[in-house]
């Protein structure tokens, strides 16, 4: 793995960015279950603020972890720019999803927000893991 301490602005701050969406949506969680007093589980309501920070952290939680891996191993050598571009692309795509998520009125209802994240996440995820291959 590349070592972090030397890997420039870019990649430090997309995977910072990842992290604290990830631990920022988790920390909402226990607000709210605190509020609600909701201990465990989520309500079945899609409409439901609960149910929809446990969708949006589990669903950040899923791909913050292989977006951090794949911005690392891209971070610590030289790269094309549009690299840079799908790394920058992949931390948007995460936050624009959460916020489509979070925003939707009902999590059973379509919400273009939430579309255009996920489009851009698998986008800047695909491009970047066939970045490692071509490179």
């Amino acid at each position: 793995m590349p070592d972090m301490l030397h890997m420039d602005t870019l990649p430090k701050g997309c995977v910072a960015a990842l992290a604290l969406l990830l631990f920022l949506l988790s920390v909402s969680i226990t607000v709210v279950r605190l509020r609600t007093k909701m201990l465990a589980g989520a309500p079945d309501d899609p409409t439901r603020l609960l149910a929809k920070l446990v969708r949006a952290q589990g669903n950040t939680a899923e791909y913050a972890a292989m977006l951090a891996v794949l911005i690392v191993m891209h971070g610590a050598a030289p790269r094309p720019a549009w690299v840079s571009t799908m790394m920058a692309l992949a931390v948007a795509a995460r936050v624009v999803f959460a916020a489509g998520m979070l925003l939707s009125p009902s999590l059973a209802r379509f919400n273009i927000i939430r579309a255009v994240g996920a489009c851009g996440t698998y986008v800047a995820g695909i491009a970047l893991a066939l970045a490692l291959v071509i490179r």
